[in-house]
């Protein structure tokens, strides 16, 4: 009996000094959230791809942040240039779309209530709040298998977080439930506790800036006239057809409304954009979203969104979140060839 206390002593040992280790999952996980602590601010770059299908959309991402709860996300489309920033300052958040010279504005919680791929403090507290952790060192590098947190995309439910050996974050990959990757972020650059200034956080300068490049005549867009290819979805739910298309004439340019009926009716309706004269913040209903080639707003029952001169409105009753965004995800006709 003796044997058999001192055996079991022994592993007791053996596993504490295992869960110990410097490099053990516990170990690791306890530096993840000590360093979260010490996060005043920071300044990261890197690359996101969107992967749809056989396609990939890729942006260069710019992210700041500065406590408290003042962030911004520059998103800048590799193909088209399309450039919109994501503004969280005073518990105020904020889409700016530099094309249209106009910003949305949201009554949200962004960031806190989803995973957010591009944001460092979003990716430790999945690490630390995730109750099915996998993690494994290979080589110099660690990972971490856990759950994503996406309440408006039930389709990206897992996620691969990798860090090199200090813990700087590296790289990011979400996957479906049938482990395809939907969504990559490489980290190219990160300054934890950079000074940063606050007017990095103030929309008011983001707006002089914008004005500083119209006048020089940087990034500067023309209102676009007509439509002269009706974009269709790719995808279209099981049982709904196109019934009806009208094109209408507005003071300038011109819409579209592509209604869809069956077991799943919705109304798409596509018009040209109107590039404001001078800086307006339009307020809208919903979260903000990022589908394959631009920053949506998505509500309970549709997403609005703006691409290369044409604004879009998807709206549906009877549809998901999930089913709107496949839809929106569906209609897009960038050039990738580019």
């Amino acid at each position: 009996m003796r044997k058999v206390y001192l055996f079991i002593f022994m592993m007791l040992v053996v596993s504490f000094l295992f869960g110990c280790s410097k490099d053990s999952e516990t170990s690791i996980v306890k530096k993840i959230n000590g360093n979260l602590d010490t996060i005043d601010s920071y300044y990261l770059d890197g690359d996101l791809t969107i992967h749809n299908s056989d396609d990939e959309y890729n942006y260069r991402v710019e992210v700041y942040y500065k406590a408290d709860d003042n962030y911004r996300v520059n998103l800048v489309n590799k193909v088209n240039d399309h450039e919109q920033i994501i503004l969280k300052s005073n518990n105020e958040v904020y889409v700016v779309t530099p094309s249209l010279n106009k910003s949305f504005k949201f009554q949200s919680n962004w960031p806190n209530d989803s995973s957010q791929i591009y944001l460092i403090q979003s990716l430790y507290k999945d690490i630390f709040n995730s109750k099915e952790r996998g993690f494994e060192k290979d080589g110099e590098e660690y990972k971490f298998n856990i759950e994503a947190n996406y309440p408006n995309n039930s389709n990206l439910v897992k996620q691969t977080i990798v860090f090199d050996k200090d813990l700087n974050v590296k790289s990011v990959s979400v996957y479906n439930d049938n482990n395809n990757l939907q969504m990559s972020m490489k980290f190219n650059n990160i300054d934890i506790n950079k000074d940063i200034d606050d007017d990095i956080f103030k929309l008011d300068n983001i707006i002089s800036n914008l004005n500083k490049s119209d006048d020089d005549e940087t990034g500067k867009e023309e209102n676009v006239a007509s439509i002269d290819d009706i974009i269709y979805p790719l995808y279209i739910p099981s049982g709904t057809v196109l019934t009806d298309e009208e094109k209408v004439a507005k003071t300038t340019g011109e819409r579209v409304i592509l209604t869809f009926d069956g077991e799943k009716p919705f109304i798409l309706v596509e018009e040209t954009a109107n590039i404001e004269e001078e800086f307006s913040v339009v307020p809208t209903y919903g979260e903000p979203y990022l589908l394959t080639d631009s920053v949506a707003a998505l509500s309970n029952n549709s997403i609005s969104w703006a691409s290369d001169g044409i604004e879009y409105y998807l709206v549906s009753d009877v549809m998901s979140q999930i089913e709107l965004v496949e839809i929106a995800n569906s209609v897009t006709h960038i050039d990738e060839s580019k």
